[in-house]
């Protein structure tokens, strides 16, 4: 019998982002602020003391220090990644397969689903209310009644930009314990909010939080994410995890960053204010936005904008019949603005 394609993976389509030389790139929620004098004086004086004849530190300490001084939890509980993706990989393969069920919503972070697929689970993608926000009750009869292996939603989310509160998540981790179910917390975008359970790791034998330094650190070309967990799931990731998975490079960048904390808090507060302010400025040409609690507004029934945008050399990322708008520069926002007002 000739060589065929497991059927889990026959139909997969590749990622597709946007490829091409536009003026304005607010597509992939990254950071609009260059980087500082001092930074790239620590990125060099990283890149001059790594000796890149030697493998990486296995376990990334010291990366895991600064990040756990940042965050504000401790080093033994993280795990870091070649990015959250490489994270949600190797979870859903640890924690997937055939006759294992993902539970996940709708409009949410599409990348649960497809990692899900290439493990052969069964995905069950709860929709969300009319407005996008999330209904606890039928989310917790959806646990009991399929009783998943694994559940994971972004917050912030991704694309809708709205923020859960912490009550609220903490009823889906006790809902999901009572089920059995591993819970995965995808805080990307909550530097920019203040819903984050990263302090409460170790009080729920059930939860996984993923954090990334791609949105508010500036470093989406890095490729850089961490897993905070309790003690013994952090350590199944540890075995989990490829050797070596974090490059020599990526952890002296990572590290460097990290320990500018006071950089990094001003970073946040001018891409937060540019959200702020890019939010408003949408609502008030009569666009309805729907959140902005991240680095990015969503924009429902505006798809009808995208082309036209993209004609002017303006890319924003069109969700169905919705836009998802990354806050940029000033310069940034107001071309995207000048171009909706005159389409409008």
């Amino acid at each position: 019998m000739p060589f065929q394609l497991n059927d889990n993976i026959k139909n997969l389509v590749p990622y597709d982002p946007i490829e091409g030389n536009f003026a304005v790139r607010l597509d992939a929620n990254e950071s609009f602020l260059p980087m500082s004098k001092d930074e790239q004086a620590a990125l060099l004086a990283a890149l001059a003391s790594t000796d890149l004849r030697r493998y990486p530190d296995h376990a990334a300490t010291k990366l895991c220090q600064a990040a756990a001084a940042f965050y504000g939890t401790k080093p033994g509980l993280l795990t870091a990644f070649n990015g959250t993706d490489e994270a949600l990989f190797v979870l859903c393969s640890a924690f997937l397969g055939q006759g294992k069920t993902l539970l996940c919503y709708q409009a949410d972070f599409s990348m649960y689903r497809f990692y899900a697929q290439v493990a052969g689970a069964e995905i069950i993608a709860l929709p969300k209310r009319d407005d996008f926000t999330i209904d606890i009750d039928a989310t917790i009869e959806a646990l009991r009644e399929h009783k998943p292996a694994l559940f994971i939603f972004s917050n912030p989310c991704n694309p809708t930009s709205i923020v859960l509160g912490m009550d609220d998540v903490r009823k889906l981790i006790h809902a999901a314990n009572e089920c059995g179910t591993l819970l995965v917390h995808d805080e990307a975008y909550m530097d920019f909010a203040d819903q984050s359970l990263l302090d409460e790791i170790e009080q729920h034998s059930n939860l996984i939080i993923l954090r990334t330094m791609s949105k508010a650190a500036g470093m989406a070309g890095l490729r850089l994410g961490f897993a905070a967990a309790n003690a013994e799931l952090t350590r199944a990731l540890h075995a989990l995890k490829s050797p070596y998975n974090v490059g020599a490079l990526t952890q002296a960048i990572g590290t460097a960053i990290l320990c500018q904390p006071i950089r990094l808090a001003a970073d946040i507060a001018a891409i937060r204010k540019s959200c702020d302010k890019l939010a408003e400025s949408l609502r008030e040409l009569g666009l309805p936005v729907v959140g902005c609690s991240a680095n990015f507004v969503f924009v429902r029934d505006a798809a009808q904008y995208f082309e036209p945008l993209k004609q002017r050399g303006i890319v924003v990322r069109c969700l169905g019949d919705n836009l998802r708008i990354t806050a940029g520069s000033n310069e940034e926002n107001a071309a995207v603005l000048t171009a909706l007002r005159e389409l409008i």
